[in-house]
């Protein structure tokens, strides 16, 4: 399929309409008099793909009217047929994922597996949902007094704002929008201007589904160009929980505002993930498992692997393995979409700028470039934002390695005890992903007990990237403290609500108080 093609495929159009509030599937859309233009540009090769006509505050008013309303009439439907709505949603993906996968590679720069397991992710969550809604537990609890009964529910919060951040554009959205939904909530989406194209798209599935199930417009939308109507968002009253997916430093802020108003909020932030490489190491599972979580997505996942701390015997092994490997990886740069690419471009230019000033910095501390640290210049590459994975090593002390960029640079540095391994992992501000690679039982429980790790999600021969969306995906620290996805996330997308009933002829109190009149 070709750009055009893909396009037509998912009904976008050369300009579209940035926001749509929850009327029928094409008048939802906002008119866009006046606004201004935002260009998507694929990665690639610099080249606009299309247009998207910016939403005004006008427009978000009207989102979030309708949000609000259509949230009092979607809390009625039950939880199992909003599971099946769900789960149509799936299907819906399914039937648009080779469209809207490669819409992902071409407005992102992932390349096409990645693009299309993106959007597997989403299929897989609804599927998650669609069993979630007959399971949204309370519990029955024992009452000291006689003749009560005592148990918990949970309640739908109403409106649920998502910000979601350009690296996983439509996948954590689906996170957030699935849940929500069962849940019994209305989800208005902002996404990132970066890719704005394929959340119209992911709108247009779902505003199809909505209106062929005559049901309430649960999934609503709007892209600004600016942060303006973003930051409206945030300090919103009617939005209850605010789910951002973004920077530390814009996350804190956020918090704080959402704070400010005594509203619920979900922060997904960075993650300077560390792998910790043993003596008993399998270097068979460590490096390909270093590699995809270093490169993978040019190094802008939340969860891309950005250190590995080796023990002082492995060192030189692993160094040489790993030159090796990024050298296969050289080969393998280019179009995301072309067969065989393991590696595609960073998001823009400023994304080059950032790989260029780490690198700088780093050197300039005394790091040593074991391989990349360059731009890719060759003829059929360099219009794109194309940079080659680099590998520095690094001691304990420098100061780069403690800060999170996001580009594809892997600091290599070396230890002598497991306790100093898991001191350095930990002693970055953020908490997300964390590895260690182990074929010694000891080891690895000493790295999954209290002294260990101290990172959200903790893995033992298995990298920092590529979480299943079965379990709960989130970190501590600077990360957040937010859980998406599996497990329980789904009780933050509800307010839950202790009960008591008095089956008696009687009126005792708590605690044996007496209050007679």
């Amino acid at each position: 399929m070709n750009t055009t093609e893909v396009l037509t495929a998912l009904g976008l159009s050369a300009v579209n309409a940035g926001s749509w509030s929850g009327h029928s599937p094409e008048e939802g859309w906002s008119s866009g008099f006046n606004a201004p233009l935002i260009d998507s540009h694929n990665p690639a090769n610099g080249e606009l793909i299309a247009q998207v006509l910016a939403a005004t505050p006008a427009d978000y008013e009207r989102v979030l009217t309708s949000a609000a309303a259509a949230a009092l009439a979607w809390r009625e439907v039950p939880a199992p047929k909003r599971g099946e709505a769900v789960r149509l949603l799936g299907d819906a993906l399914r039937a648009h994922k080779e469209p809207l996968g490669r819409l992902v590679c071409l407005e992102m720069g992932k390349i096409l597996t990645e693009g299309l397991g993106e959007v597997q992710e989403m299929i897989d969550i609804c599927d998650f949902a669609t069993g979630q809604s007959r399971m949204l537990y309370g519990l029955t609890l024992h009452s000291e007094r006689p003749q009560h009964r005592m148990y918990e529910q949970w309640q739908p919060l109403g409106v649920v704002g998502v910000i979601t951040a350009f690296n996983f554009p439509v996948a954590v959205w689906a996170w957030n929008a699935a849940l929500a939904a069962i849940c019994g909530n209305v989800t208005v989406w902002k996404p990132s201007p970066k890719t704005p194209l394929t959340a119209i798209a992911v709108q247009r599935i779902a505003n199809q589904l909505m209106s062929q199930l005559a049901l309430p417009p649960v999934f609503q939308l709007f892209i600004d160009a600016g942060t303006e109507l973003a930051e409206k968002l945030v300090d919103d009253r009617r939005v209850a929980l605010l789910s951002f997916t973004g920077s530390t430093q814009v996350g804190r802020q956020v918090g704080q505002r959402v704070a400010a108003r005594l509203g619920k909020s979900l922060l997904e932030l960075g993650g300077n993930n560390a792998i910790i490489v043993d003596e008993h190491a399998n270097l068979e599972l460590a490096v390909p498992a270093i590699v995809f979580g270093a490169v993978g997505t040019a190094g802008q996942r939340c969860t891309t692997t950005r250190r590995v701390l080796v023990h002082r015997s492995r060192a030189t092994e692993l160094e040489r393995r790993l030159v090796k490997a990024y050298g296969q990886i050289e080969n393998r740069i280019g179009h995301p979409l072309a067969a065989g690419v393991l590696m595609g471009p960073l998001i823009d230019e400023a994304a080059v700028s950032a790989y260029e000033h780490t690198i700088a910095t780093a050197t300039a501390e005394g790091g040593v470039v074991l391989y990349g640290a360059e731009r890719i210049s060759s003829p059929d590459l360099r219009a794109g934002a194309f940079v080659k994975p680099t590998i520095i090593r690094v001691t304990p002390t420098m100061q780069c390695a403690r800060h999170e960029a996001f580009v594809p640079v892997l600091y290599l540095m070396t230890y002598d005890t497991l306790e100093e391994a898991i001191a350095l992992q930990n002693s970055v501000a953020q908490g997300l992903s964390s590895a260690i690679f182990t074929d010694r039982l000891q080891h690895a429980e000493q790295f999954l007990s209290a002294t260990g790790s101290d990172c959200g999600i903790a893995n033992v021969n298995i990298g920092t990237s590529g979480a299943e969306i079965g379990g709960a995906f989130g970190g501590e620290k600077d990360t957040g403290g937010g859980r998406e996805s599996g497990s329980d996330a789904w009780k933050a997308y509800m307010r839950r609500q202790t009960t008591t009933i008095n089956w008696s002829a009687s009126l005792p109190l708590a605690q044996g108080l007496r209050f007679d009149l």
